[in-house]
């Protein structure tokens, strides 16, 4: 049976819920969901640390990195395993979101559930930037919205 888990994202004026789906044997985690009250255009889009929303999205920490590695895109062989890239939010303020990642999991060493799935104000620049925070967050920006992930009913 396949694994499930789910993120409902809220912030002042951004929210969303995003599911997350992994087949039995493992394999890459499917990312779908929808956002809305993003400004038009790209926005940096990253599974972070702790699931802890406390203090807001700052609370979350920074991003899941279980390697200790570089921040960059999701195609690149060097990443933070929460770096996810980015969603592109249309006039309309609404960001489609579908996606599959071979770095996160549901489950073992690199699960995510626990954690908060953040959404940025700014695009990531995937740590091509050239900007001090390239290598650490993408240069992403105020955190917008975000939401732990938990267990999805099956």
């Amino acid at each position: 049976m396949a694994s499930k888990a789910v993120a409902v994202l809220k912030g002042d004026k951004v929210s969303g819920t995003i599911w997350f789906e992994q087949a039995a044997g493992g394999g890459d985690v499917t990312v779908k969901g929808e956002l809305k009250g993003l400004a038009a255009g790209l926005h940096g889009f990253h599974v972070h640390q702790f699931g802890d929303t406390t203090d807001g999205c700052t609370s979350a920490g920074p991003h899941f990195n279980p390697k200790n590695a570089e921040h960059g895109g999701p195609g690149d062989a060097v990443r933070h395993a929460g770096d996810l890239g980015n969603v592109t939010a249309g006039a309309d303020g609404v960001a489609k979101v579908n996606l599959k990642d071979a770095q996160i999991s549901l489950k073992g060493d690199n699960s995510i559930v626990g954690r908060t799935l953040v959404v940025h104000a700014d695009p990531d620049d995937l740590g091509k930037g050239g900007h001090e925070l390239s290598k650490t967050t993408g240069n992403a920006g105020a955190r917008v919205a975000c939401g732990v992930i938990g267990l999805a009913k099956a």
